[in-house]
């Protein structure tokens, strides 16, 4: 794809982020972030010189720190699995951590959060597909994890993300969307004032309409429709 394709394809998405919040009869904003896995650091300076998205997210710490230079007035995410060894590059860069799921990667992050002293926002993953491949939190034991997290001094939960499965059964999506909305209405009532829950991550290329629609999103994260396919000759492996 030619980067001036971008352009076209982010305003289609954009246009259909706005259909679907009135199909829903929303009028709080949805937002939308860039998923640049293996997509090129010149991508990146595109996006950012052309003020084509405020926000893009990573898979992969390695990609973050290898693009950050090239992007840096983007709002940076990380949206793939952490690995704990890795939270020590990326914690500074970051706006928001979207896949803690695990005590820890918790532990980690609140210890280099204190390093930098800052405070690091971060979504809880939750796995609702109950996917052996996909991490995240197991519906059943996600508020048993919220206890732990909630009292992290350096981390500040700010909602919920989810990956959710790739079914061609609408009605079962639209139920698990359903009920990780019902998740994060509960998780509001859980916590203390110090955090803000506010953010749902939820929604890509195949179902963000849906996501909006029926599962509240507040923020959507869209590769492929933007972008085209992966490109791996950007990645080093």
């Amino acid at each position: 794809m030619q980067f001036e394709e971008i352009d076209v394809k982010i305003a289609e998405c954009l246009q259909k982020i706005e259909d679907a919040k009135r199909r829903a009869g929303r009028v709080d904003d949805v937002l939308l972030i860039g998923a640049t896995k293996t997509q090129s650091p010149e991508l990146i300076k595109y996006i950012q010189d052309k003020s084509l998205l405020t926000d893009v997210g990573e898979n992969r710490a390695q990609e973050i720190v290898e693009k950050y230079e090239f992007g840096q007035k983007l709002r940076w995410h990380m949206i793939g699995q952490l690995q704990t060894n890795k939270v020590k590059y990326i914690i500074d860069k970051v706006v928001m951590i979207h896949s803690l799921d695990r005590e820890s990667l918790a532990d980690e992050i609140d210890k280099q959060a204190k390093k930098h002293d800052l405070i690091a926002d971060c979504l809880i993953e939750v796995n609702m597909g109950s996917e052996l491949s996909k991490g995240g939190v197991e519906p059943d034991k996600l508020f048993e994890f919220l206890r732990y997290v909630s009292i992290k001094d350096n981390i500040r939960l700010r909602g919920l993300m989810t990956v959710m499965p790739n079914i061609q059964d609408k009605e079962r999506l639209k139920g698990l969307y359903v009920r990780f909305k019902e998740y994060f209405e509960e998780m509001k009532k859980r916590v203390s004032s110090r955090h803000k829950i506010d953010t749902l991550s939820c929604g890509m290329t195949n179902d963000y309409e849906m996501a909006i629609e029926f599962g509240g999103a507040t923020q959507v994260r869209l590769g492929r429709s933007l972008f085209g396919e992966r490109n791996y000759a950007n990645v080093n492996i």
